[in-house]
């Protein structure tokens, strides 16, 4: 099976240019809604899904894992587990940051195969900048190889994130009491594909997610891990879009999520 990495990163340009870039600071009243509480959706999310799904099915015909999908019918996910093929679409990661004016956002696509991610794909609109990635060929951005470099063994030089939305109050309170060990923590930017490019690029050297889903995830664990990085949960098993767990911690290599390990996760 292959995939014209260049057709699937044209479909992403193409829709961002037509549903997704248009919309940005120009939302109508009634164009953004509430799935959940906070939980916010734009009609640049749903139209942008309907037509990068449709799009993709005519590359590879398999089920299409797609958040908004998602989150109306969950049992979608259950494609992951149960075929061989998925394709996982995040039409717009960072939906807050897009409704608020922000530009970090991405829109992203993940190829999962047998329950791991093959294929995948950040586009940053705004930026027109894409980061690739293929199991066992490596990780891109426009072209270009991107080798994370082993960051600094000592604690107190290592900048971090924690993204912490659904920590529990314990969780949140180790978090926060082992940030004067190190160099920087922050909160993470609100669009996980901003900050997985970040971490591959040296922005960062760990970062903490409470949350899995597969769509914000597929992507970029496969961009981190190609490029030499480590996504792990807290057992230190590799993530996997059709696994389950609440926590992932990644890091720029081995070393320092073992050190980091201890100082997010009790």
């Amino acid at each position: 099976m292959t995939i014209d990495i260049d057709t699937v990163t044209k479909i992403l340009r193409e829709t961002a240019e037509t549903v997704v870039l248009p919309r940005f600071r120009r939302l109508a009243e009634g164009e953004v809604s509430e799935k959940a509480p906070g939980d916010l959706v734009t009609v640049a999310d749903r139209e942008a899904e309907e037509i990068i799904s449709r799009r993709l099915r005519e590359i590879l015909d398999v089920p299409v894992v797609g958040e908004e999908a998602a989150s109306s019918d969950p049992g979608l996910t259950r494609a992951l587990l149960a075929e061989p093929r998925v394709w996982v679409v995040d039409p717009l990661d960072g939906t807050r940051n897009f409704v608020h004016g922000d530009e970090r956002f991405a829109v992203m696509v993940a190829l999962v195969y047998r329950g791991r991610s093959i294929v995948s794909w950040i586009l940053r609109p705004t930026l027109d900048r894409v980061h690739v990635a293929e199991l066992g060929s490596g990780a891109w951005c426009d072209g270009l190889r991107l080798r994370r470099e082993p960051a600094p063994a000592d604690p107190a030089l290592l900048r971090g994130a924690a993204r912490g939305r659904s920590l529990s109050a314990a969780e949140r309170a180790h978090v926060e009491g082992s940030a004067p060990a190190l160099a920087e923590l922050d909160q993470g930017s609100g669009c996980v594909g901003v900050d997985y490019p970040r971490l591959v690029e040296g922005g960062l050297d760990f970062m903490l997610f409470s949350g899995t889903r597969p769509w914000d995830h597929a992507p970029g664990s496969l961009l981190l891990t190609e490029a030499g990085g480590v996504c792990l949960r807290p057992g230190g098993e590799p993530y996997r879009p059709d696994g389950e767990g609440r926590l992932l911690l990644t890091a720029a290599d081995e070393r320092t999520w073992r050190t980091v390990r201890p100082l997010m996760i009790p």
